[in-house]
């Protein structure tokens, strides 16, 4: 999730103030020889790209801080996060391809970084490559994956993060859910927060809040990446040059990068790039075939669809947009509602005399994607003209969802109902309306536009 931070080397470089800010910094970079002795690697495409890793390094955090963000317990020294990051060729667009860190993989012939012993190539999980073989066998198993040639390496851990973000004032994140996870501290109730340094750290490493786990982490590393690209481009902060510079010491003082990515090429990509903004962006997860694929001496890992996700990094190597072309939506666009519809159910009732009204009303509910009971019943009064969504008061978003599908209902509340919606068709029962999640749930390999996830359009 640190990678999230490194991408800002480059965002803050559009700012293109030049040298006479940046001179002295690179020597701030620590460097990795990520590409020596490299043979037999994938052709080079057209455009840029970065292999973004973030590491759990947290050496340089104070007791103080991990204690209060529950960052205790030993580094694992692997990869956290993984992302590859294709700049265009006209440095027009950026598409963001995150690799989930539990991937099933495979290495190629390697020799431990550790313990010097050669290795031929074997099953494991991503992120252990980089424990295993550091940069270079992190770099060269995702080419062997991807078929992809990475022509740049960026590294960041806990500290970079947390500076930047701190550096930059903080970065605006809404949610239409409250979240909530033990494991990292994370609680933030529904609505829009401006979250510092230690706290975005919690929202980009929570992987306790549902049961996606790390495809619902890194979606919401994208929302955050989107984020801090909106704040960077969008608010003036980088005409300052002073403060341009204190942004860029916080993410170069604790990056490590390859021997070819300094200061000039920042800055010539800088230049290119003045016009990048979140709408210019674009954000995947790859397409994920098998959730639980169990593999002997490695755990369960997740296996890519090898059809979606060759087809995601087709268009890395030949520098085309991830998202396939769309046709134009036939109808009104659906409403957006607080609570997604597969989690509302619902019971139908008839309140007049017309025969078959509930069960048209039911089918129509779950077309939309009501869980509805489907075993509509009379109601006890059937004289009702308005139709009626009752419910218990503890569920009052999910009401408010469900009365947005039936457009001119009347919202009931009723102590003691529970969970279950009860809907009362009356005779001015005209249509139900599809309805959406205002937050989706975002599947492996959905491309989403970067300004379609900063607040405000969602």
């Amino acid at each position: 999730m640190r990678a999230v931070t490194a991408l800002s080397v480059v965002v803050l470089a559009s700012a293109g103030i030049g040298h006479a800010v940046l001179s002295g910094l690179d020597s701030d970079i620590t460097r990795v020889d990520a590409f020596k002795d490299m043979k037999n690697r994938p052709r080079a495409g057209d455009g840029m790209n970065v292999l973004l890793v973030g590491t759990d390094g947290r050496d340089r955090i104070s007791e103080e801080a991990r204690e209060k963000y529950r960052l205790g317990g030993a580094p694992c020294h692997c990869t956290d996060t993984i992302m590859i990051v294709h700049i265009s060729e006209d440095r027009e667009r950026a598409s963001v391809v995150s690799l989930p860190r539990d991937s099933y993989a495979e290495t190629p012939d390697h020799t431990d970084r550790t313990t010097g012993e050669h290795h031929e190539g074997h099953p494991l999980k991503l992120n252990a490559a980089y424990a295993e073989g550091g940069p270079q066998l992190t770099i060269r198993t995702v080419e062997n994956m991807t078929r992809v040639k990475i022509d740049h390496y960026l590294e960041v851990d806990f500290t970079s993060f947390m500076k930047t973000v701190d550096v930059l004032g903080g970065v605006e994140i809404c949610t239409a859910e409250p979240l909530e996870d033990s494991h990292t501290g994370l609680d933030l109730p529904a609505g829009t927060h401006t979250l510092m340094g230690g706290q975005a750290l919690q929202y980009v490493r929570a992987r306790h809040l549902d049961g996606a786990s790390d495809l619902s982490r890194m979606k919401r590393q994208q929302r955050f990446l989107a984020a801090l690209i909106d704040r960077a481009t969008s608010s003036g902060l980088l005409l300052n040059p002073l403060k341009f510079r204190d942004v860029t010491q916080a993410v170069l003082g604790s990056v490590r990068a390859d021997k070819g990515f300094g200061t000039d090429e920042m800055l010539a990509l800088g230049r290119a790039m003045r016009n990048f903004s979140p709408s210019s962006s674009e954000f995947a997860t790859v397409p994920i075939g098998q959730m639980r694929y169990a593999v002997k001496g490695v755990g369960t890992t997740l296996k890519w669809d090898p059809a979606e996700s060759e087809r995601i990094f087709d268009a890395l190597r030949e520098d085309e947009p991830l998202a396939r072309p769309t046709p134009k939506p036939k109808g009104p666009a659906p409403v957006r509602v607080p609570v997604d519809p597969e989690q509302i159910r619902v019971q139908v009732e008839n309140g007049t005399r017309t025969p078959g009204l509930g069960k048209r009303v039911d089918d129509a509910l779950a077309a939309t994607g009501f869980r509805t009971t489907e075993a509509p019943r009379n109601a006890t009064d059937r004289t009702v003209e308005r139709t009626v969504v009752a419910f218990d008061p503890r569920w009052d978003r999910s009401a408010k969802s469900l009365a947005a599908a039936l457009p001119g209902s009347e919202l009931r509340p009723v102590k003691d109902q529970g969970p279950t919606l009860k809907v009362i068709a009356g005779a001015g029962f005209e249509k139900v309306v599809k309805v959406k999640p205002a937050d989706p749930p975002q599947e492996s390999g959905t491309v989403v536009r970067g300004d379609r996830v900063v607040c405000g359009e969602q």
